[in-house]
């Protein structure tokens, strides 16, 4: 998330347009529903005005300017809050539009306008106080609110669902969008909402479809026969067109005849009149990679996304619907994917990887993110049952004061506090724990951690650092950035330069005393600041591979402790990713090593990147395996340094440097030989924490950062594995003796 408080789901873009332009276009009314490339910002608004900014988890969300005349329930402050309202009960009689073709005319002069405004509320939101703030809502939120029956009757007004029909409304409005990837909690409500927004879509579109998915047919089935069909009945007969079949099909609602929007130009139509048909259609499908495959659809709703176990894989499915969205280049229909995850091997990996392919930061020359989605996700503690006041708001912190719930009753303990608790009480159960992180997950970590099975490190200290790390502001702590030759000039000075697009994440640089600092011995190049710390590496010889195949490179660098100024045990770089060439990737090791003046240890059995150092006159920056003297080396190995991948040795010893590493200096240290028990770990990387807490050792060419970090804490401890030469001592004794007697003794 971008927001500065961990505890907002937004926050306003003050500047975003010039004032002078903004007060322009308001007064004429000229802006315009959809993507304004300009100013770089998604119009939800239909009135061609617009008000506050949003910034929701990177997208810029233009809302409609407030109105002078807002709905207030009451004028007391603290009774304004959202209620929905019954319909008339004159017109709750009436079950179609062929019962009020029928009555008389003064029955419809009373009863037209507040059709309309339904109508209205329904096409561009509404406005209402809530706590004595403004509050707007999209149309399709407020059919969910005021017009859809759930499981317990009427829909509560939320906040965390105000900000997720205000993000739907942008992906709608977005022609570059396929549609919304929404990583959520477990009983948000997302199914309901969903099934509004499909009958919402099929009760107002022409000749279109809409179709639902879910992690089975069953589910999918289930979804459409107790959600979809309901809602659509309990419609009131001015937005339910005829339907076409029986009342509660179990397979497609078709709506052949659509009810007319009443206005007062058609008030006084008769049934004899023909009525145009919408001929639209909603569906499910068995759950398959080709369900829908070759098909048009208006909306896809993608229940439980994140639950699709094998044979079934959403990726392909994904493939596969995303062209029942598109006509050529042109989006024609959007998706609503929702879901909480299952553990990374049971389609939790799958979901993962569409989530954050759906990230809107990251876009495409055609300005599409790669899945063609947006992803959003709501922490725990906005949406949590129990925890939500009466004006929608969440509880987040113990309350001080009398706080009523939207359940009528009291509310003592903030959503935080309780989370915590639980949390705590499955501290030694790691499975279930994992399992609540998922289903209520307050990180997008915590929504994607997996079963520790397989771990062979302390997953409590990783997590708690993972945890921590999601607490903070991560630009505060990393910095992304590239290597780069002064003037374009190799071997010369390696310059650093922050950048969103490079593929170093830094935490410390080095003051300019200790940069570059090489010293030259014999022609060759040798590393300045050994003392200081030392990189490893996991390295790869082929530039070329089969799409979706092949590791990444990978670099990490750590220091020792020292009394330089430089913080000590620190992870200060990664770096994962492969470069279009090996030689890119090898050139931009190089760069690092001698930016930061340190030495590097990496596996030999990939020995491109080693020949790459020798060949520029850097070997003495390559280490040579610790756990063997110089004089036992092989040919190769004096010639190039490195370490073998392929010794049993060798990976234990790299799998106990991790181990030791991660209970030293990652999480808290409880016994408080370390640090304080109350201070926390400082290793900030994300993707290496993840790492280790799936690393396998028994399939280690998964885990490149494990690979990487593991080698590199090998090599600030390489005096650890140097081997205790045995030397033959051949002791011989000249035995000793007292001659003052006329014959010799022995001494003993």
């Amino acid at each position: 998330m971008l927001n500065q408080d961990p505890n907002k789901l937004y926050f306003i873009e003050k500047d975003a347009i010039p004032k002078g332009v903004l007060a322009n276009k308001n007064r004429a009314k000229s802006f315009l529903y959809g993507y304004n490339e300009k100013y770089d910002i998604i119009v939800i608004s239909k009135t061609g005005q617009i008000g506050d900014i949003i910034n929701i988890s990177g997208l810029r969300v233009a809302l409609p300017l407030a109105p002078k005349s807002i709905y207030k329930r009451s004028n007391k402050k603290e009774d304004q809050y959202w209620h929905s309202t019954d319909i008339p009960k004159e017109l709750k009689r009436i079950q179609s539009i062929f019962q009020w073709h029928d009555m008389h005319g003064d029955f419809k002069n009373k009863w037209v306008d507040y059709i309309e405004s339904e109508f209205d509320r329904r096409e561009a939101g509404f406005w209402f106080h809530n706590d004595g703030i403004p509050t707007y809502i999209t149309g399709t939120h407020y059919m969910y609110l005021q017009w859809t029956k759930i499981d317990i009757g009427n829909p509560d007004f939320r906040e965390a669902n105000r900000i997720f029909y205000i993000y739907w409304e942008a992906c709608k409005a977005d022609k570059r969008s396929f549609g919304m990837c929404y990583l959520k909690i477990r009983r948000s409500g997302f199914s309901f909402m969903s099934s509004c927004e499909g009958v919402n879509t099929a009760t107002l579109a022409k000749n279109s479809r809409v179709g639902i998915l879910s992690k089975s047919g069953s589910d999918a089935k289930k979804m459409f026969t107790d959600k979809v069909v309901p809602i659509s009945n309990n419609y009131p007969f001015f937005f339910k067109p005829i339907q076409d079949g029986m009342d509660k099909p179990k397979t497609e609602l078709a709506y052949r005849v659509p009810a007319s929007k009443i206005t007062k130009k058609n008030m006084y139509l008769t049934e004899d009149e023909e009525l145009e048909g919408l001929d639209t259609t909603i569906d499910w499908k068995n759950t398959g990679d080709n369900s829908y495959d070759g098909e048009k659809l208006q909306l896809l709703l993608h229940d439980e996304s994140g639950k699709w176990e094998r044979p079934d894989n959403i990726l392909n499915n994904w493939r596969v619907t995303k062209t029942c969205l598109r006509l050529g280049s042109k989006v024609i229909g959007k998706c609503l994917m929702g879901s909480t995850s299952n553990a990374l091997d049971k389609g939790g990996s799958n979901f993962k990887n569409l989530f954050y392919d759906s990230d809107v930061l990251k876009r495409n020359g055609n300005g599409q993110t790669k899945s063609g989605m947006y992803s959003l996700f709501i922490p725990m503690e906005w949406n949590m049952e129990g925890f939500i006041d009466i004006y929608g708001m969440p509880v987040l912190k113990n309350p001080t004061k009398k706080t009523l719930g939207i359940d009528g009753e009291d509310i003592k303990q903030g959503a935080i506090e309780y989370w915590n608790a639980e949390v705590s009480s499955l501290t030694n159960d790691p499975d279930a724990l994992n399992e609540y992180y998922r289903q209520f997950p307050r990180t997008e970590s915590h929504a994607f951690r997996d079963e520790s099975k397989q771990s062979i490190f302390n997953l409590t200290k990783i997590y708690q650092q993972i945890d921590y790390n999601d607490s903070l502001i991560k630009e505060q702590f990393i910095t992304q950035g590239s290597f780069s030759w002064h003037n374009g000039i190799k071997d010369s000075r390696v310059i650093w330069t922050p950048n969103k697009r490079g593929r170093f994440f830094v935490t410390w640089i080095p003051k300019s005393n200790l940069q570059n600092n090489v010293i030259h011995k014999g022609g060759k190049f040798h590393p300045g600041n050994e003392h200081i710390g030392s990189f490893g590496c996991d390295s790869y010889d082929i530039s070329g591979v089969v799409v979706g195949k092949g590791s990444n490179g990978a670099l990490h660098g750590l220091t020792k402790f020292n009394m330089d100024e430089a913080p000590s045990n620190h992870f200060f770089l990664e770096y994962i990713a492969r470069p279009q060439t090996a030689e890119i990737f090898f050139e931009e090791v190089l760069m690092a090593c001698i930016f930061y003046g340190m030495p590097i240890l990496c596996e030999n059995n990939k020995p491109r990147l080693l020949y790459h150092f020798k060949n520029r006159g850097y070997r003495h920056f390559c280490l040579n395996r610790p756990d063997k003297t110089f004089n036992k080396l092989s040919k190769t190995e004096r010639e190039l340094g490195g370490i073998p991948n392929s010794s049993e040795d060798v990976k234990q010893s790299h799998a106990s440097a991790i181990e030791s590493y991660i209970e030293k200096y990652v999480g808290l240290d409880q016994t408080g030989m370390y640090r304080d028990s109350d201070d926390m770990g400082d290793m900030y990387f994300p993707r290496t924490l993840e790492d280790w807490a799936k690393f396998d050792i028994s399939n280690r060419t998964k885990f490149d950062a494990s690979i990487s970090s593991g080698l590199c804490v090998m090599a600030n401890q390489k005096h650890l594995y140097t081997p205790t030469e045995k030397k033959t001592k051949i002791s011989i004794n000249f035995g000793r003796y007292n001659n003052s007697n006329k014959t010799s003794e022995l001494l003993r």
